[in-house]
């Protein structure tokens, strides 16, 4: 995406900040327009061009900078500038280590789901199928997201919540490089509903050795994949 399109696509996002705005606000516009790709990993982004069509002050986009460094999106190279982070082999690695933790974990510790919480997955699942008809992958893979957010969500706590929502940010810059998005997604599509299913039925032991299982899938596609594209 050129300069001027990505300003005109930032510009509308003025509409989204007020004269209180926060460097907060301004990192969750910045993420958001990171994870749908508007900035792909490696892009340098243009401090004068980022203010220019946000309407913001210098200071403030450095914040928001900071913070994006922090969730591991964005990096700071000497002499060189702002940049989407471009992640390798081993960052997919320790990625996938943490969500076992986090999200297993999240499964480890229940008796039952809760009902809004079955009904949450399953809206996930509906969504990602519909996506899959259209052969709209991207939002298959948003839909992905916010299904394991729903399992992360299930810890009740608000910090693994967050971590793993910075995570599945983090990863989806390693799907945004990955020459074909089908070959991808369309694995988690039955993945994700083989989860939920056992879920649905109450069988949380069951589930959390299916979601062992298919991160141990997920990481091994995602890494031949990875490792095809930078070849």
């Amino acid at each position: 995406m050129t300069d001027d399109e990505w300003g005109a696509r930032l510009a509308g996002d003025r509409a989204l900040l007020d004269r209180g705005s926060t460097a907060e606000r301004v990192a969750d516009i910045l993420r958001e327009r990171i994870t749908e790709g508007v900035f792909r990993p490696g892009t340098r982004l243009s401090e004068e061009s980022l203010r220019e069509a946000l309407g913001i002050s210098r200071n403030t986009l450095r914040e928001a900078f900071r913070l994006l460094a922090h969730e591991g999106l964005i990096e700071h190279q000497l002499n060189r500038g702002v940049f989407v982070r471009l992640l390798t082999s081993a960052d997919i690695r320790d990625l996938y280590a943490i969500r076992r933790i986090l999200e297993c974990g999240a499964l480890r510790n229940l008796d039952a789901v809760p009902p809004p919480v079955v009904a949450g997955l399953k809206t996930a699942i509906e969504a990602a199928d519909e996506a899959a008809a259209r052969a709209d992958w991207s939002a298959v893979g948003t839909a992905n997201m916010r299904f394991h957010q729903a399992i992360a969500d299930l810890s009740g706590s608000r910090r693994v919540a967050d971590a793993v929502r910075a995570l599945l940010a983090e990863l989806r810059l390693v799907f945004l490089v990955v020459a074909d998005p089908r070959q991808l997604h369309e694995p988690y599509v039955a993945g994700n509903r083989a989860l939920y299913d056992l879920l649905a039925a109450g069988d949380v032991r069951g589930a959390e050795e299916a979601l062992q299982r298919y991160f141990d899938d997920a990481e091994k596609q995602l890494l031949a994949a990875y490792a095809a594209v930078n070849a």
